[in-house]
């Protein structure tokens, strides 16, 4: 019987190995999707692919699953981070959850001059990524990380990390990203609902590492634009292709 639910667990997974849930998890498996005795469930942890666990112990506190076969390797997404200024609350959320199914390896909130928050709640929007994880098959969950100043971030930029910076300002123009850079560390860069400053422009234009792109005649959302970059440097540089 092939296992209908995914779930993510902070725990080795091998042959034989016993899996202790949470209350939280343990809810959710035998009190939501009534699970009993000798049920399937797929589990990962971001390390050692999926497995095929069954149900050994079903409580309302807790629980037991108990591995028995991989059923998938660990499947790593390329090395590619996704920076982005927060905006409301749901529409964040949106974002993670989508740059963990579309295939970030991580994700890195950034203020700039014009963002509007000044912080997030990293445990809950890394708790998005986990259930956008288990949602979509993925064996891998993206971190994502606190907030931080984007000019910070740049101060301490890896020399071989090349950056898709996508300038609301060049709306209308071609798109230029070269497919040399295929296998290449990357990132690409979402601005705020505001913009950049021209002090950010002028510094990321100056960039070597820099590949300034439009994401077509108009000027998206900001989710809308973390989307479309994602699909657009996936399609040329990623695993898409």
């Amino acid at each position: 019987m092939s296992a209908k639910i995914r779930l993510y667990v902070d725990h080795p997974l091998a042959p034989g190995q016993p899996v202790a849930v949470s209350r939280e998890q343990a809810h959710y498996l035998f009190g939501v999707m009534r699970l009993d005795a000798g049920a399937p469930v797929a589990l990962f942890n971001g390390r050692d692919g999926e497995w095929c666990a069954h149900v050994t112990e079903a409580g309302k506190r807790g629980g037991t699953l108990v591995c028995e076969t991989q059923t998938r390797p660990l499947q790593m997404p390329p090395d590619l981070w996704l920076l982005f200024a927060p905006i409301k609350k749901a529409r964040t959320d949106f974002i993670v959850e989508k740059a963990a199914e579309m295939g970030a390896a991580r994700i890195l909130p950034v203020q700039t001059d014009f963002t509007n928050s000044e912080r997030i709640r990293q445990d809950r929007l890394q708790a998005h990524a986990v259930e956008a994880a288990e949602q979509c098959g993925g064996t891998f969950v993206p971190e994502v990380a606190d907030l931080q100043k984007l000019s910070r971030l740049l101060d301490t930029w890896p020399a071989d990390r090349q950056l898709m910076f996508c300038d609301e300002a060049e709306a209308g123009s071609a798109l230029r990203l070269a497919t040399g850079g295929r296998g290449k560390p990357w990132a690409i860069l979402i601005g705020p609902e505001g913009g950049f400053s021209e002090t950010e422009r002028k510094r990321l234009h100056a960039m070597e590492q820099a590949h300034v792109v439009s994401l077509g005649p108009r000027i998206l959302r900001a989710d809308t634009a973390a989307v479309a970059a994602l699909t657009l440097w996936q399609q040329a540089l990623g695993d898409w292709s």
